[in-house]
Formats: C-alpha cells, structure tokens, sequence
C-alpha cells in the first residue's frame, strides 16, 4: 500500500455539486459463485451527463462517520465501463477479474465500486475494438489510440469526484494502479489519504497490455513474465499425455473420433497453437517441433496423432490467407480447428458475391472436432480452395475403417453452398511461398510451400507406431514363455534374439531417413524459398523409406508375437492397422515416389508437378 504525502496545493476549483438521484437494493452474484449485496445510487447533475453508478458496499456509513484517516476513510474503486472485460470475460485486459476483486475487497472493508461509463479508455467501444485489431499488428495500447486519432487515456475523472462528494465521501482510499486516478480526484478536492494497488491479473492475452500501462503511465504492476512454452516444453507436455492416450485408445476406436477428454489435454498442452503465428497468440515454432509431436502421439495413438498433425497443419493454412479471413478464424483464438480435403474436387460456379459450390469430398480428417472446413473446388481451369462453416455443410458418416479408426475422417457434402468471394481463394497463390498471409507475418515457416508439410504427418505417425511396438515386443519376450520350446522365455531364443535385432535396426533406419526428410524441410522453412528439387527427391524418398522400413519393422514384429498379438485388447493388432492404413497414403507410396525422386535426384524434372 502506497500513503500519498500531503503537499503545498494550490487552491482547488470548486465542482458544481450533484445530487443523489436514486437508491436501490440490488443482490450480486459471479460466475465463481461470490455473491455481494450493493446499494446503487444514480445521480443528478453529473459534469458529462452520463449514467455513472456508484456502488455503496459493505459497512460505507461507518467509514464516513469514523474520523478520516489512512486506514478508516471508504475504500474507493473507480472502475471504467468494459463491455468485453466485464460480460464477456476478455482476456485481452484485467477488467473482470479487478472488478470482481474490486467488489470483494470493498464489500469487506466498507466503501463505493463507480462504475463509469468510460469503454475503452475513454475513446468508445467500437475504436476500441479498432485498436485491439491495430494492437494485433504489433501497436501497444497507447499507440493503438494514437494512432485512431484519439488520445492516449480520455477519461475524464470529474463526474466520480462529484459523486463522491455528494456521498460525503471526501477523503478516500483508492483501490488502483494508475497514478493518473489519484492525480485527478486530488486537482479536484478528494482527499486520497492511501492508494491501495490492485492485484495482478495475468494472462497470456494481456501480458503486452499490462507491460505497457506499467511502462509508459507509471501503473504500479509487477508483472512476472509469461513463458511461452517452446520446443522442449511442449514435447514434455505431450510425453505427459501418451500414457492417457494408450488408456483411450479402445474407446477412440470405438466412437471413431478422439474423445472429448482427448481433445481437452491437447487443447491444455497447446499442441493445436504450435504452428500458429505469434502475432494473432500462437507458438510461431517450426517443423522439427511440429513432427517431433506428431511421432511421440503415434506412441500413445496413431489416430490422434494422425488428426492432431493435419488439425496443426490447417491451422497453418489459415494463416495463409489474406487479413479478413485471418480476422475472422483466428478472432475466436489463436488455433482455429479445421478440416481440409480436395479429393475428389468439387465444382464452383461464379455468382453475384462469391461461388455456389457442390460436392462430395472424402478423407476430412478432424472435421469432426473442427469449426471449419477447407475444401477444393474446380473453378474452370482454375483450383479454388474456400473456406465454410462445418456447421454450413452435411457430414456423412462413412467411417468404417480397419485401421485409423480413431481419425473420425468423414466425408463431406454441399449441395449449391454459397461462399463469399473473399472466403475463395486461388490454390496457387494459397500454396506459394509469397502467399498473402507471408505479407502478414514474420515467421519464416509461413513461406514454406504448401506441400511440403503436407507430407510430414504419415511417416511421422508410422515412425511413432513402430517405436512403441517394438517397445511392446520387447517387454513381451522378456516373460513370453513359448510353447513347445525349450526355453523359459521368448528371449532365450536365438531366432527370437535376431528377430528382434532385425526389427530395432529397422527402427533405426527409418529413425535415420526421418531425421534426413526433416533436415531437408528444416533448412528450407528458415528460408523463403523453395526447395530445389534435388532436396524435394531427397526430402519426399526419404519419408517414403521410413515409413517402409517402419511398416516391416511392425510386420516382423508381429509374425513374431504369436496368436494371442491378434486378440484386440493387445495394442500390437491396432498399431498393425494403423500403420497398414498409413503405408496406403499418397505420402507413402513407394512406386510412384521412386520414380518422380529418381528423376529430381537425375536433374530429369518431375513429370508430376505437385510432387
């Protein structure tokens, strides 16, 4: 707590008096269940003629009766109006939780809440919301107003000193951090004897705004910095998970989507924001940590890490997009869930304001955790990608699969469905490394071409597969005892002792062409360029014969582990599936990706150009 030291002032202006005008009773009650009783008074003859309250909480008739002192005078909170803050619960400010801590601390000590009807620093609710799209291009608070043409703080603090003094509360203890407040009543004759600072309410939203009203108007915050977790700590996070993973992963197989349970622990880990921009709150991290997750989820379930890959990667996509579609899907948070799929492409029809668009589009995998879908419609010669509403399209349930069950990838119809001009978007220009959202932001994997992290995700979750089976493998020939064999146990056995080599130098392989692809891709997103197409062959060959290697690691494996491996409570049979099912993907497909990469590796240029 602050004591203000009194000082020579000079004579103060005398405020043109207000009068109470209404008293009435009214019970309060937030959303953590404290409840508060207020007397709310209005007024005459307010400075602005506006309709301020002042909240009378507590025992406030004894603080004006007893003495005036630093510790007895009424405690004071002059609160500005904040429509997003105090209703919505915005963390973008400190508005709702100071308000609530207002009410509690001034209900236990005796005093008055005014609530002022000042939005947005005094400028209004809509240029506030101007300025919170400005602070999003990298503005502080301040700058933001400036640079709407506003001052830096409007408030004006006349009408609260008039309330106070019609209440007889003429010297106060003021509940704030801001300086400004306690300059203000004291030019205009309130008698503030103790500021008492508020706490801190931190978020990762509002880490900027506070620093900035601690940096540039002396507001009395100690604000601890905020960790954004990086590359180490969210790999912890989801080694964290894998064990709850493996415990789902009957009932992600059962209801063919991951559970809700699921969906919580990673939106909790932050996975879901790892490629998203910093600028609009992501992690802005890069492709090693992005694969890197997608390989240690396959250990736990190669289902979520199949859906969580693509759901990380489409938020990427949108960040692709020009500025009123970003406005738009990231205004919600900053790692919008959507589901994207072009095959087969569905047809566009150009209409007054946009495109009616129709189709069936298979493989949308995480559509059904997803608030939008991304799909590829055919303009005539010309491949759009639009953005709609899941809730605006119908989802077919066709997901009866053998392996990736998990995944929920659904089909997707619309029939005739309009979508806004500015919700279409040329692949080509989408794709490119000069996309409109690399005008946006600074983060260099914004640049990288389009395919290329759409080949990531297979090998990573196959790679991920077939570490924890042969994991399993491991840990069941140790105890396996093998009937009519001599040995007590499985691994007693020399043929079972090669096998398992055999399957742990297969791993290894796979490991090694991984880590390859990776280096490959790495290098190219910390460059806006694209790769040459020496590094696409190398890059795309060396995937493909990881998640070779990795599919006959789980095949030996398997044909080692007996009748009993094939029973479904054993996790063996589902890693089987699943990494059967992967090997069927484009991304892996060994045929036409040893001929298109023998041609790069030759210097003979890609006959397919989307390889």
């Amino acid at each position: 707590m602050t004591l203000v030291s009194e000082t020579l002032m000079p004579p103060v202006p005398a405020l043109p008096a207000a009068a109470v005008r209404s008293t009435v009773t009214v019970p309060l009650r937030f959303p953590d269940g404290f409840t508060a009783t207020a007397e709310v008074l209005t007024f005459h003859g307010l400075a602005d003629g506006k309709e301020h309250l002042l909240l009378a909480l507590g025992d406030w008739e004894r603080t004006l009766l007893d003495p005036p002192s630093a510790h007895s005078a009424p405690l004071v909170r002059l609160h500005s109006e904040c429509l997003t803050g105090d209703v919505f619960g915005s963390e973008r400010c400190d508005c709702g939780p100071q308000l609530r801590e207002a009410v509690e601390e001034i209900s236990a000590a005796g005093g008055f809440l005014l609530y002022l009807r000042q939005e947005g620093r005094g400028i209004g609710l809509y240029s506030k919301l101007d300025a919170y799209a400005l602070q999003d291009t990298g503005l502080d608070t301040y700058e933001a107003n400036l640079a709407l043409g506003h001052g830096e703080d409007e408030r004006d603090y006349t009408a609260a000193a008039q309330m106070l003094g019609a209440v007889g509360a003429t010297t106060v203890r003021l509940l704030t951090n801001n300086p400004d407040k306690a300059a203000q009543l004291t030019g205009m004759g309130i008698d503030v004897a103790e500021q008492v600072p508020t706490g801190v309410h931190l978020s990762p939203a509002n880490h900027g705004y506070l620093a900035a009203k601690r940096d540039h108007t002396a507001h009395t915050l100690n604000i601890p910095p905020v960790t954004v977790p990086g590359h180490e700590e969210i790999l912890a996070r989801v080694d964290a998970l894998i064990p709850r993973l493996r415990e789902r992963a009957e009932e992600t197989e059962r209801i063919r989507r991951l559970p809700e349970s699921t969906m919580a622990d990673l939106k909790e880990a932050g996975v879901f924001r790892l490629l998203s921009p910093k600028a609009v709150g992501g992690l802005g991290l890069g492709v090693e940590t992005y694969v890197e997750v997608v390989r240690r989820l396959a250990r736990g379930c190669p289902s979520t890490a199949w859906t969580v890959g693509h759901l990380i990667e489409h938020v990427w996509m949108l960040a692709r997009w020009p500025r009123k579609v970003q406005d738009e899907v990231f205004a919600s948070g900053p790692a919008p869930l959507a589901a994207a799929t072009g095959a087969p492409v569905g047809a566009a029809v150009k209409v007054p304001g946009g495109y009616s668009i129709s189709g069936r589009w298979t493989f949308a995998s995480g559509v059904m955790h997803s608030e939008w879908a991304l799909l590829a419609v055919q303009d005539g010669e010309v491949r759009l990608q639009c953005l709609v509403p899941v809730s605006d399209v119908e989802l077919l349930d066709v997901w009866h699969t053998a392996g990736l069950r998990g995944t929920g990838s659904n089909d997707i119809r619309a029939d005739e469905l309009f979508v806004p001009e500015y919700r279409a978007i040329d692949w080509a220009t989408l794709s490119a490394p000069d996309n409109p959202g690399s005008l946006i932001h600074q983060d260099p994997i914004i640049h990288t071409p389009m395919a290329t992290l759409l080949n990531l995700v297979a090998p990573a979750a196959a790679l991920g597969a077939a570490e924890h089976a042969v994991e399993l493998f491991r840990e069941r020939i140790l105890v396996r005892r093998v009937k009519n064999t001599p040995e007590n146990r499985q691994a007693d056995s020399p043929l079972a002792q090669a096998r398992f080599s055999q399957a742990h130098g297969l791993i290894a392989t796979a490991r090694l062409q991984w880590e390859e692809a990776i280096r490959v891709v790495a290098s190219s997103t910390r460059r806006p360029m694209t790769m040459t197409d020496e590094e696409r062959a190398r890059f795309r060959l060396a995937l493909a014969l990881s998640g070779n290697a990795s599919a006959e690691a789980v095949r030996l494996i398997m044909a080692g582990s007996g009748g009993s491996a094939h029973r479904l409570s054993n996790p063996l049979q589902q890693i089987q599936r699943d990494v059967d099912v992967l090997l069927n993907h484009p991304t892996l497909a060994m045929d036409p990706i040893l001929e298109q990469a023998g041609r790069g590796l030759l210097g003979l240029g890609f006959t397919v150009p989307s390889f």
